[in-house]
């Protein structure tokens, strides 16, 4: 995933490196979640950076992290007043409990379906009390593999997902689905999910 990403890293920032090809929606959705969080955020998976810097204009304290170092390196370069590291989802680097909020928005998209629960339990180990996680994946009636544009992605079915998400030590308090125009039988997934 890094190798394929890494040789990507400019196409993608600059096709999908905004949040203004972002669908309004999902800048709503995260614009306010982001502010009830109420403390500090990580946006891992960050790629390019561009919904770590959304939320740090919105007055956040958020930090992006990806195991890709070009989309990390574009990050800084882009918004370089918000916080970016190199890091993997299953080894965030961030203390217990440390934060507030965590987004892991498509960036759970190219785990083997087996590695999910490890990174969902990193994320768990990072929030702090009751605090929330967001994702963002794809979602469809069965668990099956897809040629995504960069590497094999996952799309899963919203019922399979949230039993991993609640069986990791979160209660899934919302999921929305939206279709995707151009593949009906793959539609956008959002999942809130509170720690417990």
């Amino acid at each position: 995933m890094r190798t394929a990403y890494s040789a990507r890293a400019d196409e993608y920032t600059t096709l999908l490196g905004s949040t203004g090809a972002m669908d309004p929606a999902d800048r709503r959705f995260i614009s306010t979640w982001a502010a009830r969080c109420g403390g500090p955020i990580v946006d891992a998976g960050c790629g390019p950076g561009h919904w770590t810097n959304l939320m740090a204009e919105l007055g956040a304290d958020v930090e992006g992290v990806d195991l890709v170092p070009e989309f990390i390196e574009l990050a800084k370069n882009r918004f370089p007043t918000v916080a970016y590291r190199v890091a993997l989802l299953d080894d965030l680097g961030v203390p217990d409990h440390a934060a507030a909020g965590i987004l892991a928005w498509y960036s759970l998209i190219h785990l083997e379906p087996g590695r999910v629960s490890t990174v969902l339990r990193e994320l768990r180990r990072c929030l702090r009390g009751d605090r929330t996680l967001v994702v963002g994946f794809f979602a469809s009636e069965r668990l099956e593999p897809f040629p995504h544009a960069v590497t094999t992605a996952y799309s899963w079915p919203v019922g399979q997902l949230k039993r991993l998400v609640e069986n990791a030590g979160f209660v899934v308090e919302d999921a929305h689905v939206r279709p995707n125009l151009d593949r009906p039988d793959r539609q956008h997934g959002t999942m809130l999910a509170r720690r417990v």
